[in-house]
């Protein structure tokens, strides 16, 4: 019985040292990634849900060159494509999704006939891969989330980034700035208050 009594204190003890140890590092766990969370930048991409139609609702929303664009890496011919001389201010979104790619304020006159840019509007919505079609080998951009063909990305732009992403016109649509409040882009309305100023 002695014995007995012993074994049970000592399973007693062993069990509630443990759940003690258990708790300790589970919250040691949860402040080092608070600690880590708090330390790093908040993203610049606003919280939004995109998603990427179903490729029959592809086939009803885009005309046949959208169509082509996003889903096949076709591109459109240069200097006879919608974006390519807009100089209005707004941001450009993916044709398919809506996710935001690029800001008028980062446009400029590459001379290539499409529409270029030195910078994305929201990083985490654009992503490159290599593309090593036409025999040669270049960057590709694709949308984040709906991967979308968008176009290429060079270093050969101006500064301050040095980069051009060539981007296709049919890849994308123009929300101009009286626009973007009404149809859900009002976060990047601060980018041109800041420009009137």
């Amino acid at each position: 019985m002695y014995y007995n009594s012993i074994g049970r204190t000592r399973r007693t003890f062993v069990t509630g040292l443990t759940t003690v140890l258990v708790t300790a590092l589970l919250c040691a766990g949860t402040a080092m990634a608070q600690s880590n969370s708090s330390s790093k930048p908040a993203s610049t991409a606003p919280h939004h849900e995109y998603t990427k139609p179903s490729d029959a609702e592809l086939h009803k929303k885009l005309t046949k060159l959208q169509y082509n664009v996003t889903q096949h890496e076709a591109t459109e011919t240069p200097f006879n494509n919608q974006y390519w001389d807009n100089h209005e201010d707004g941001i450009y979104v993916d044709v398919v999704s809506g996710e935001a790619l690029f800001s008028s304020r980062d446009k400029f006159e590459s001379g290539t006939g499409w529409p270029s840019f030195t910078r994305p509007l929201v990083p985490e919505n654009v992503k490159t891969k290599t593309d090593k079609s036409l025999f040669m080998t270049r960057t590709e951009v694709r949308s984040a989330h709906a991967d979308s063909h968008l176009g290429h990305l060079f270093d050969d732009g101006p500064k301050p980034t040095g980069m051009r992403y060539c981007m296709n016109s049919a890849s994308m649509r123009f929300i101009p700035v009286k626009n973007l409040a009404a149809e859900g882009y009002g976060e990047y309305l601060k980018l041109f208050e800041a420009k009137k100023k």
